[in-house]
């Protein structure tokens, strides 16, 4: 199956360039709000034409969660930087509307999308804090379900996914797969796993590791219009 990633749009269109006919799959990586250069109600309508989009071809798009959409989503927690208060209102009822639509990871196979990484002493961490100590993280679990499940509990357990590690200012021992910095990610990623992440803008798609685990990196709308393409065996 042919994958399409996209990463941080912050508001720009440019996904529209992309020809989704071409491949199975077109996952969204996050981080749909704030900009330092486009208006609100460029980054509105891009967010819900994105989300109707979604709603007409519900198998073929995945809907990740970022940072940035984090504090619009659960208002008023998961602040960070760029935030728009006067913005809020609005995007926040368009998250909660179509909150279903969203989930924090996808996976297929050992392949795992998320917004900013999942690295192993962060998620040993969740495990241990979910009394999920005994479970056997390999890349035949399902560990996207496991996050998308922890992402519906009560804000004491999903707090456990918006964690930010002291790299990205916060006071947490370990950054979560929504904040996760690349200098976390690139040391620590999963054995076994191949994930695909946003969140750190870099200049072009990086790849960190090999054959026996890896993480890709692919924000890089900021330099230039391009959109991660991997082909995953059935």
């Amino acid at each position: 199956m042919k994958f399409l990633a996209i990463s941080d749009l912050h508001g720009r269109t440019v996904w529209k360039e992309a020809n989704f006919t071409q491949y199975d799959q077109v996952i969204f990586l996050g981080d749909y709000t704030d900009s330092y250069i486009v208006d609100d109600e460029t980054i509105y309508t891009n967010l819900n034409e994105i989300i109707h989009l979604k709603l007409r071809q519900p198998d073929k798009l995945v809907l990740l969660v970022g940072n940035h959409d984090a504090q619009y989503m659960h208002f008023p927690n998961y602040r960070c930087s760029g935030f728009r208060a006067w913005a809020q209102s609005d995007l926040t009822d368009l998250f909660v509307k179509y909150h279903s639509l969203f989930q924090m990871a996808h996976q297929r196979g050992p392949y795992l999308f998320t917004h900013a990484g999942v690295t192993t002493k962060w998620l040993a961490r969740l495990l241990k804090k979910t009394g999920n100590e005994t479970l056997a993280i390999t890349p035949d679990y399902n560990l996207a379900g496991l996050l998308n499940k922890i992402h519906e509990q009560p804000d004491h357990i999903r707090n456990l996914l918006f964690e930010v590690s002291s790299r990205r200012g916060g006071h947490d021992p370990f950054g979560g797969p929504i904040w996760a910095d690349r200098s976390e990610t690139k040391v620590d990623y999963l054995p076994g796993f191949h994930q695909i992440v946003g969140h750190t803008p870099i200049d072009d798609f990086m790849t960190m590791g090999d054959e026996r685990g890896s993480i890709t990196y692919t924000d890089v709308l900021q330099t230039k219009t391009a959109f991660y393409e991997i082909t995953i065996p059935d």
